[in-house]
């Protein structure tokens, strides 16, 4: 399984943007795919999850509200729609799947990742 990660940039705080993650490779294996990330200095956070054949989604109570995951089945693609951004949204965004666990939240369980893409909000 791989996964490509886009649309990242610098934008305002209170602008949007959506990052898109694309999926190929064995994708029947997947049970998840969730969005990540990762600020200077800091720890790798969840941020977001949907399951890969029903849909189900979950968020940080951080993004709960401002973020929206979604997934394209007909091109393997998870979008992450992030509106109303904040200077601490600021970080480097990766999506991840896991095709072992519905744990959704923990980035233990996922096996594979993309590269990353950056994401600054500017005050």
């Amino acid at each position: 399984v791989q996964l490509a990660e886009s649309g990242g940039g610098l934008v305002q705080t209170g602008d949007s943007l959506r990052l898109s993650c694309k999926v190929s490779g064995f994708t029947p294996r997947i049970t998840s795919v969730g969005w990540f990330r990762q600020a200077p200095g800091k720890a790798r956070e969840y941020v977001a999850a949907i399951t890969w054949k029903s849909g189900e989604v979950n968020y940080a109570d951080s993004v709960s509200g401002r973020f929206a995951i979604s997934k394209d089945g007909a091109t393997d693609t998870v979008f992450l729609q992030m509106d109303n951004l904040k200077p601490e949204d600021t970080a480097v965004y990766y999506c991840a799947a896991d095709t072992r666990t519905y744990i959704m939240t923990l980035a233990d369980t996922y096996d594979f990742w993309g590269q990353g893409t950056q994401v600054t909000v500017s005050a």
